[in-house]
């Protein structure tokens, strides 16, 4: 759910998305941290030598023509961080949901009473509140 683009892009949005990539795609290719800032460097002054274009109709093009050359010229195993999308460890751990609690045994329950004595009343608290916002369940809708 976190990686749905909300709301739409402004060019500069765009240009930085772009330069984020691109040093992301050198990273991918060059191991050797000075190679890489070398590098960095030269891609910096290239986005920077067209920083001061006014004409949206160029600036554009050059947009599109930077998304070009860096989909031609992407890595073919990007590097990607463990967590993020894509990467080998992004929702590796699975979180259970609440109601896996309600099939616990009464003995597994008793282990921790407190706990489930205050989820008790809080499912009859939240119960309440639905009720009181939505109205009761109809006994005909119960069945289906």
């Amino acid at each position: 759910m976190a990686n749905l683009p909300l709301g739409i892009k402004t060019h500069a949005q765009k240009v930085c998305s772009l330069y984020k990539r691109t040093l992301r795609n050198l990273e991918a290719f060059y191991d050797r941290r000075h190679v890489y800032r070398y590098q960095a460097v030269l891609m910096r002054e290239r986005f920077d030598n067209n920083a001061k274009i006014t004409d949206m109709r160029v600036a554009v093009q050059l947009l599109k023509d930077g998304e070009e050359e860096l989909f031609l010229k992407q890595h073919p195993i990007p590097k990607k961080f463990p967590y993020s999308h894509g990467g080998v460890a992004h929702e590796r751990v699975v979180e259970p949901p609440d109601w896996v609690l309600d099939y616990w045994h009464p003995l597994e329950k008793a282990q921790y009473p407190e706990y489930f004595k205050r989820r008790e009343q809080r499912k009859k608290e939240f119960i309440a509140m639905w009720e009181k916002q939505y109205g009761k369940q109809d006994s005909k809708d119960e069945h289906h």
